[in-house]
């Protein structure tokens, strides 16, 4: 099976720690069950498998890269972007590996896997390999990232991030609660404050309570 090409595809919540440490193991455990729900629903239609979950992250594995691509941007959009769902982040390569007793094995999993760590919340993150071995991708653009220093890689890997025909970049979606890192619809938000002119949502009392009580925590610069 190694000379066949795979695209594998990790997806993860981005900023599950803060998640954890704003509103404890029990709900963060309890969005990781739903996420790798919502996920398994989608893959059959995309012609993948989930090859197991690692903590907040499922990793997959499908057939054809460009049924890869929009798997992800389903995540990102379909999962990622419910009112008071983090914000999810997904990432992919294609190359040959191995299977043994239902995993996968190799370096194009291993750079799969450390694409994901470059990904932004929001973003599906993309090799050049993957978007080659995709080929034409009506009603997605893939916009150029530049070559990325990716751990323990020798090289710098060109990456790509794909989005639907039309739309804005990731950052420019949902307001995202600084404290625990949830996406927040601003008709639904349990409270709003601004600092330094900049105004944030929130998902909860806590959470703008929190972030009052130290804005500078929660902020860059």
């Amino acid at each position: 099976m190694s000379g066949r090409p795979h695209t594998f595809l990790f997806a993860d919540l981005a900023g599950f720690t803060a998640l954890t440490e704003a509103h404890g193991d029990e709900q963060a455990v309890a969005l990781v069950g739903e996420f790798g729900a919502a996920v398994r629903r989608l893959l059959a239609d995309h012609r993948a498998q989930e090859v197991k979950s690692i903590g907040d992250a499922v990793m997959i594995r499908g057939d054809e890269p460009a049924a890869a691509i929009r798997l992800g941007l389903k995540i990102v959009h379909e999962v990622g972007e419910q009112h008071g769902f983090p914000v999810v982040r997904v990432a992919m390569h294609t190359g040959s590996a191995l299977e043994r007793h239902g995993d996968w094995f190799g370096a194009t999993v291993n750079l799969a896997a450390r694409v994901s760590g470059a990904a932004s919340g929001g973003e599906v993150l993309l090799t050049d390999a993957t978007r080659a071995a995709a080929g034409g991708l009506e009603g997605v653009e893939l916009r150029e990232r530049g070559r990325t220093t990716l751990k323990n890689v020798g090289e710098p890997m060109l990456l790509y991030a794909a989005v639907q025909a039309g739309e804005r970049d990731p950052e420019d979606g949902l307001p995202i609660d600084p404290v625990c890192r949830m996406a927040v619809d601003p008709e639904h938000s349990a409270g709003r404050l601004t600092h330094a002119d900049v105004e944030y949502h929130f998902c909860s009392l806590e959470c703008a309570a929190r972030f009052a009580a130290a804005p500078d925590d929660y902020t860059e610069g």
